[in-house]
């Protein structure tokens, strides 16, 4: 498993009950449905991943992650889990404000685009980052934003979303291993993952 949901299964109790948003093939929550005994639904856009992820006998459901969301009723879950989607994600206040109505606290990780090779690659070839975390052209890109990880605690400032824990990450993209920054996290982690709570 990745090192990113390596640490996301880390802070999810046993028993939980537990909404995987943008699962894809169902890696995580196949993880914390044997090793932790969650009661694990998840929800994918992608016909081909989420087919896969029905395929290992987890709870998932084709469709798109707002209107599934919709559908459930408050405080169903303990925690909603959004891994790696934010940045392909339209209205990310909205969908946050969805995950803590729904559950009582939400996980969200993303990579972290201030990171230093990023940042090395505008200054000197003045052309849009393409690396193993971000590996797509401008133009072919499902990322519809950028996010470094100082915007998205302001960003949770301003909407009072409560960040409960932080951890940021170095790790090349799909990797077993990484290893957790805690100096100047901004320039020189690969990803960044948040618990977060209503504030």
């Amino acid at each position: 498993m990745r090192f990113d949901l390596s640490v996301i299964a880390g802070w999810i109790e046993p028993g939980a009950r537990v909404l995987d948003l943008g699962c894809g093939a169902g890696t995580l929550l196949d993880h914390l449905v044997r090793e932790r005994a969650v009661r694990g639904t998840g929800v994918e856009h992608d016909e081909v991943r989420a087919s896969a992820a029905i395929a290992k006998g987890l709870s998932v459901i084709h469709g798109d992650i707002f209107e599934e969301i919709a559908d459930y009723p408050d405080g169903a879950f303990d925690y909603v889990i959004l891994s790696q989607t934010l940045q392909q994600v339209y209205e990310p206040d909205r969908l946050i404000a969805e995950m803590l109505r729904v559950g009582r606290r939400g996980v969200v990780s993303f990579p972290n685009f201030a990171v230093w090779y990023n940042r090395l690659m505008f200054l000197l070839l003045g052309r849009a980052p393409v690396s193993r975390e971000l590996p797509y052209e401008w133009y072919d890109t499902p990322n519809i934003r950028v996010i470094p990880i100082k915007d998205f605690r302001r960003f949770c400032r301003a909407k009072r979303f409560a960040i409960e824990r932080e951890v940021t990450i170095t790790t090349h993209h799909h990797e077993e291993r990484g290893r957790v920054v805690a100096l100047l996290p901004n320039l020189r982690a690969s990803y960044g993952i948040y618990l977060l709570s209503r504030g």
